[in-house]
């Protein structure tokens, strides 16, 4: 056995060799260590550095005689990372890792280390849903339009058995299939149901940007970005899971929660409309509280169709000081709530950990 993994290692070290010479740059190579090696070929470039979401920091990378720029880092967390090469100022993504981001402008890639034992949003030996692409007309905006569905393992079997329904929003930077190429979340439902932690449950991820992406300064866009989406989400998204996909039409088991802009999006939309959603969650959102003043200003009724409101934010979120303000004027008026302050910041890894903690909640 030691023979076979080192010939093993050897062939790796040999090809690996080969192919930064060969043309194929390889990047990034995460060794048995954890640590990771990144590679990127420009012979023209003055200046490159690397930016990994692991420890926020530049690092400098070092160009060889075959004009391929390359730095280790060593020991590298297990995680879900995003990282980027700053080229002369340029911020870019890794162009031989087919692992990116999805984002509104495309700059970072992706690195996966799994943990031993497997993350919850790792990928694990357990029963898989499926995730479902589906392009549309909207109605509501008169375009082309996308979204991704989840159904839960078991679903294709169970002919008769309706599913309650998840609206899970991306954020301002990122894109609909975000959730699930980034945030893993197909992975933390399989993972999650199969411990029995979880009710099985259908995901509807719409594109939140129904206007293209709005910059936060510009009020009045995002307002109209706002009755937007919730027209799009009630005229078209929720209609197209109705039509495909068997899922159950009470109020008690629907839910709504997102990231940051889609935090917003399901605080203004869930608070609004609790005739359709009796679960709503915010993970590092933010919400005017004129939106919501209609549930803010009706404690009994608002307390009477509340299943749950979740709200959460990292002690370093820039977003902090808006939660405060909202759980301050949520226990002034006797609304219903969890409130979670956690370690970190305004990034993906306090959000996978969100959709943990808040998924098994839903629907019991």
């Amino acid at each position: 056995m030691k023979q076979l993994l080192s010939l093993t290692f050897l062939f790796a070290g040999t090809f690996s060799a080969f192919a930064q010479k060969g043309g194929l740059v390889i990047s990034p190579e995460i060794q048995s260590d954890h640590g990771v090696t990144f590679r990127l070929r420009a012979p023209k470039a003055q200046a490159i550095q690397l930016r990994g979401q692991w420890d926020k920091q530049q690092v400098a990378m070092s160009k060889d005689t075959d004009n391929i720029w390359s730095v280790t880092v060593p020991e590298v967390k297990a995680g879900v990372w995003e990282y980027s090469f700053i080229v002369d100022g340029l911020t870019m993504i890794d162009p031989a890792n087919p692992a990116l981001k999805p984002q509104r402008n495309p700059c970072a890639s992706i690195l996966h280390i799994p943990g031993t034992p497997p993350n919850v949003w790792d990928f694990q030996d357990v029963p898989h849903g499926t995730v479902h692409q589906h392009a549309y007309l909207s109605k509501a905006l008169g375009k082309q339009r996308s979204a991704w569905v989840y159904t839960p393992p078991g679903y294709e079997a169970a002919a008769t058995t309706k599913y309650p329904l998840f609206v899970l929003q991306h954020g301002s930077g990122d894109r609909h299939e975000t959730w699930v190429v980034h945030g893993k979340a197909h992975w933390i439902l399989d993972n999650v149901i199969a411990a029995g932690k979880a009710k099985p449950m259908i995901l509807l991820m719409l594109d939140g940007h129904p206007l293209g992406q709005v910059p936060r300064e510009m009020a009045d866009k995002r307002g109209e970005s706002l009755k937007a989406f919730k027209n799009e989400l009630f005229e078209d998204g929720i209609l197209l899971v109705e039509s495909h996909y068997r899922v159950s039409p009470e109020r008690e088991r629907r839910a709504i929660a997102g990231l940051s802009m889609g935090g917003w999006q399901s605080l203004s939309t869930g608070m609004t409309n609790l005739d359709r959603f009796a679960w709503i969650g915010s993970f590092s959102g933010a919400v005017d509280e004129n939106e919501i003043k209609s549930a803010l200003d009706d404690a009994t009724g608002t307390n009477a169709k509340l299943k749950l409101l979740w709200i959460a934010c990292g002690e370093k979120d820039f977003l902090l000081e808006r939660n405060n303000q909202l759980i301050a004027t949520l226990k002034a008026r006797g609304i219903n709530h969890e409130w979670r302050l956690t370690p970190g910041d305004h990034s993906w890894p306090v959000w996978r950990d969100y959709l943990v903690e808040f998924a098994p909640k839903l629907f019991r």
